[in-house]
């Protein structure tokens, strides 16, 4: 079934998480638990300063930087308009802020097939972690029996309560983090499907997570793919008959159809799902 969430349906909340500073976020869309495909659809909002040291993860990111910056050290800094895809099993940041930011965030399971845990899970685990020991600028410290310290990566710590063994990460895909500047790439015209123009901004892996962007013109319209998730990055119109404007967000399932009408110039970033057979 084809989901559209408007932004204001969904509250801005304060979120328990391993790193260092405020994270408010509406969560926007969540997938199927203990799966290999599921997924978390955040907005985020860092209205501070943030810092989490150079680390890794053995699920999938990608990030689309709406309002503020963020730098990622070596890899790369982010602004009002970049799209990144961080893959897992690669090292990246690391990350700070230094000022209020407004980012989009799919994190998903990547192509190795591991899944990504749910926010329910993290939460606990992350409570049942700190009764003994302590999170800080993300790093979980233990206190060993001979009084000494042991130290962690906070997420490692945590995904390894919620799974009960060691995290052992996937074989590395790619060497870095993807930068994308997508004003950079240029528009180009759909065949088939008059009025509306791409932006692929790149295919990762052998399950086909896709980034692209599509511009639709007044009146016309453009047929969605499944297995994705579309952002509204400017503009208004319908899908289906339900109004979408600007921040809309619309899941497609696997075998969904559906198609987006735009009332004036309207931009999507579609966020194309891993496949998983």
């Amino acid at each position: 079934m084809v989901r559209i969430i408007p932004l204001d349906s969904v509250p801005l909340v304060e979120r328990a998480h391993v790193r260092e500073g405020l994270f408010r976020s509406r969560r926007l869309l969540i997938g199927e638990p203990r799966t290999a495909g599921n997924f978390s659809l955040q907005l985020v909002l860092t209205p501070n300063s943030y810092e989490s040291p150079r680390h890794r993860h053995n699920f999938d990111q990608v990030r689309y930087q709406i309002e503020g910056d963020f730098d990622f050290g070596p890899d790369g800094k982010m602004h009002p308009g970049s799209i990144a895809y961080f893959p897992e099993a690669t090292h990246y940041g690391p990350q700070s802020s230094t000022g209020a930011s407004l980012t989009l965030v799919l994190q998903f399971g990547g192509a190795s097939g591991d899944g990504y845990i749910s926010s329910e899970q993290y939460a606990e685990a992350m409570q049942t972690l700190a009764a003994v020991g302590t999170f800080a600028k993300g790093v979980y410290t233990r206190l060993k029996p001979d009084g000494g310290k042991s130290n962690q990566d906070a997420y490692e710590a945590v995904w390894e309560k919620v799974n009960g063994r060691p995290l052992v990460y996937p074989p590395r895909r790619y060497a870095r983090a993807i930068f994308t500047e997508p004003e950079n790439f240029r528009w180009v015209p759909i065949p088939g499907q008059p009025g509306t123009s791409a932006k692929l901004l790149g295919i990762f892996s052998e399950r086909q997570t896709k980034l692209a962007l599509y511009r639709v013109e007044p009146g016309a319209s453009l047929a969605l793919e499944d297995e994705s998730i579309y952002f509204v990055t400017s503009g208004a119109g319908t899908v289906d008959g339900s109004t979408i404007e600007k921040h809309t967000t619309i899941h497609l399932a696997r075998a969904d159809r559906a198609v987006a009408r735009a009332n004036e110039v309207t931009e999507l970033l579609q966020l194309g799902l891993p496949r998983f057979d």
